[in-house]
């Protein structure tokens, strides 16, 4: 997401760091030029007039165009600007900080991701937070809608409230409730019912909804997709209902982002969360100084750190430390690497959220790459026998091409695998010279991304296979 805006807020502000000096008119053009980056990303107007006059405001003060680095200043006071605007820097998690059961209300137009987002929320509180959840879907208008959330109970292990044809939604939220507290429930989420448009029905539904079920949160679910009509309909439901905050579904698929920089703005309620894909753990609390960065191209180390946390296993990560300090690397290593970084979110994620990065990332678009290159690795290493595997020196020509008729890949395939492995092989013995994952310790501070992430340490402390200095450079690596 983001991709188109931060690309055009790139290139303004590549020109403003590459000048010793700035003037007033040298601001003031390129806050012209990120007005008019904004409105294309579909922000809304007042949003953008509002943004961009404060940022000028700031931009141009007498502290800023005389500071040594004035190009840098200029980035800074946009990035704490975007920050505000998305939210704070401390966006508030759900507040749970009720007598149980606590009532969450989802709410929004039909086609929003509601029900998914319902599931998604109810698997992240019973299993990041040990919550006994309850789900109960109020939909009685569309089609299978209570089928849909009993089917997606059943995926992410929570219990929906058993279904019972010809009841209203409130008859349904009064049941809830009793069964709710019946069974000693943490929290009860309702997935109330959407419609193709805002109208006075679906207002007077909900408002009866939470009238009995008396909600804690009330999260409006908003389609990011859908731009500029998402801002209007927060404002509907914003005048309407009582909202404690957003959740924007298809954030991995909008490029433009008008509709996340507009929502906090629009509706004064903070994004609470953000729908990252269809998977049922595509879910993720909403940082707005994260996603700054993003935006400016800084990156987002803490959620790749935090995606290494949740996803390499403890007793991977402490094997993987032990070989890197005796400067052993072989393919099984690699293997478990490749795995790891599609296990967060392949090669494209990543890149998003390294600093820099979006170049790489382009030139890997352009090169054709994608996660697919993962999976062709892996076959290639899995072609391989236990032996070769663990002595890759043993693949003579003839193995070669046992390795690339096992794996469907050509010969030049195996032969840049094999590359690779050797130059993160190279990277592996000089982190021992260093004195191991202690000497890379003590050169960049104790809790640093080396130590953070040691089953993801590539040529420099922090950086992925492929992707860091002094390691290869996948794009010219993996190109089909």
């Amino acid at each position: 997401m983001f991709d188109a805006l931060s690309d055009r807020l790139g290139n303004v502000f590549d020109r403003l760091r590459g000048r010793g000096a700035l003037s007033e008119q040298d601001v003031r053009e390129a806050m012209r030029e990120v007005r008019i980056a904004l409105l294309e990303a579909d922000v809304a107007l007042p949003v953008v007039r509002r943004f961009v006059d404060e940022v000028t405001e700031q931009a141009v003060g007498h502290n800023v165009l005389r500071s040594v680095t004035p190009g840098q200043q200029v980035v800074k006071i946009v990035n704490d600007a975007l920050v505000e605007m998305l939210g704070g820097q401390d966006t508030p998690g759900l507040d749970l900080n009720a007598a149980p059961p606590v009532v969450i209300m989802m709410v929004g137009l039909q086609g929003s991701g509601k029900t998914t987002s319902t599931a998604k929320l109810a698997k992240m509180l019973r299993e990041k937070q040990g919550k006994k959840v309850l789900m109960a879907s109020l939909d009685v208008n569309r089609p299978a809608a209570q089928e849909q959330l009993k089917v997606l109970g059943e995926q992410v292990q929570v219990a929906t409230l058993p279904i019972v044809p010809g009841q209203q939604p409130t008859e349904i939220a009064t049941r809830a409730l009793q069964s709710a507290k019946l069974q000693a429930i943490d929290v009860l989420l309702l997935d109330t019912a959407g419609r193709l448009h805002v109208d006075q029905q679906l207002m007077d539904e909900m408002k009866a909804v939470a009238g009995i079920s008396t909600p804690q949160e009330v999260l409006l679910v908003v389609d990011s997709l859908t731009g500029q009509d998402a801002v209007n309909v927060a404002q509907s439901f914003t005048a309407q209902v009582p909202l404690t905050g957003v959740i924007l579904t298809r954030m991995d698929g909008d490029a433009r982002g008008g509709a996340a920089l507009s929502m906090r703005a629009v509706t004064g309620k903070p994004i609470k969360f953000a729908g990252t894909g269809e998977k049922l753990d595509a879910i993720e609390p909403f940082h707005p100084g994260r996603v700054a960065s993003r935006i400016l191209g800084m990156g987002d180390i803490v959620s790749i750190v935090e995606k290494a946390a949740a996803s390499i296993q403890e007793e991977d990560a402490e094997r993987m430390a032990q070989r890197m300090a005796k400067g052993q690397f072989d393919m099984n290593d690699l293997r478990q690497q490749l795995r790891q970084m599609q296990s967060m979110g392949g090669l494209g994620a990543l890149a998003g959220m390294l600093p820099g990065m979006k170049k790489a990332k382009a030139a890997m678009q352009q090169s054709g790459m994608d996660d697919k290159v993962l999976l062709r690795m892996d076959a290639i290493i899995g072609s391989m026998t236990p032996k070769e595997r663990a002595k890759p020196d043993l693949l003579n020509a003839k193995r070669k091409i046992r390795v690339a008729n096992g794996s469907g890949v050509q010969v030049q395939d195996v032969n840049k695998l094999i590359k690779m492995h050797q130059e993160m092989e190279r990277a592996m013995k000089q982190i021992k010279k260093m004195g191991g994952l202690k000497g890379l310790g003590a050169l960049f501070g104790k809790g640093g991304l080396g130590a953070a992430m040691p089953g993801l340490g590539g040529g420099q402390p922090g950086g992925l296979p492929g992707l860091g200095g002094g390691t290869p450079d996948l794009s010219k690596l993996l190109k089909k």
